[in-house]
Formats: C-alpha cells, sequence, structure tokens
C-alpha cells in the first residue's frame, strides 16, 4: 500500500462498493496506518464535489480501458498531477484511444514503464498520464458514462 511507503503523504482510498470500504478500513486500522483514509463513493461524485482538483497523484489498477482511467482521474487530479495506471500487456489500439482522448481530457501520455521482470509481473506495465490543464468543464460525466462510451473510441 502506498500510503505505508509514503508516510508523509495522505492517501485516500476511493471504492464504491460499501463491504469493500469495510474491509480495506479494518486492515487499516488493524495495520495501524495512520496517514490513509477511505472514502465510499464513485470517483465521478467526489471529482463533482470536494475532491475535484484536490489530488497531486491517482493511482489505478484493473479499473478499465486507459481513456475510461484518464477520464476518470481528470477531474481528481490537479494541474500538473499524475495517473499512474497498472495495466498488463500492452494494447496498442489502448493506447491510440487514449491518444486520441487525451486532449479533451486535459490528459497527456507521458511514459510507459515496464515493471517486469519479477515473477508474475512479466507483461505489466505503469502507464504514466500528466494532468495539462483545468479540468474541461464536462467533467465529470455522470456514474458510468466513462465506461460505456469511452472518448477517443473514435
Amino acid at each position: 500500500m502506498l500510503a505505508v511507503a509514503l508516510p508523509n503523504a495522505q492517501v485516500d482510498l476511493i471504492e464504491s462498493v460499501g463491504r469493500k470500504c469495510d474491509f480495506i478500513q479494518r486492515a487499516i486500522e488493524a495495520g495501524g496506518i495512520a496517514n490513509a483514509r477511505v472514502i465510499n463513493a464513485r470517483s465521478e461524485d467526489l471529482a463533482a464535489r470536494e475532491g475535484r482538483e484536490a489530488y497531486a497523484a491517482v493511482t489505478a489498477r484493473a479499473v478499465g480501458r486507459l481513456s475510461t482511467l484518464a477520464e476518470l482521474a481528470s477531474p481528481l487530479l490537479e494541474d500538473g498531477g499524475v495517473l499512474v495506471a497498472w495495466k498488463g500487456k500492452r494494447d496498442p489500439e489502448e493506447e491510440a484511444q487514449l491518444g486520441r482522448a487525451a486532449e479533451r481530457l486535459a490528459m497527456r501520455p507521458e511514459e510507459i514503464r515496464h515493471v517486469g521482470p519479477y515473477a508474475g509481473s512479466e507483461h505489466r506495465h505503469l502507464h504514466l498520464i500528466r494532468k495539462i490543464g483545468s479540468t474541461p468543464d464536462d467533467l465529470p460525466r455522470r456514474p458510468g458514462m466513462a465506461k460505456k462510451r469511452p472518448r477517443g473510441d473514435h
């Protein structure tokens, strides 16, 4: 967990499923992790309120396509903030879709780092995507829309 690795940082763990939040909260308490808190909300709802442009970094793992992750992260990130997306094997079409959507999301793909050769991670990559300006007025969209109709599809 990042909160353990970065004890001077405040880490918010955003999760929309209540039972998962309960488990995460118990793990935080059992581990005595003082700099982490669970927020039971959809990222779109949080970004429309107190979470708008409030974060220097957003991380995501196994949540969706890169363009969807960039759309969900953009309204949460401050200008210059970064999305770090943990993904599996590289997908040229997924990366192209992000490229087509990036400008509309005020995001810029910056770097792709290979995670391997560690056991179980030989095809894993970290995608670093930088926020480049203010959040567009049309973000966040309604919950679920980023996944249902991703930007950059065509």
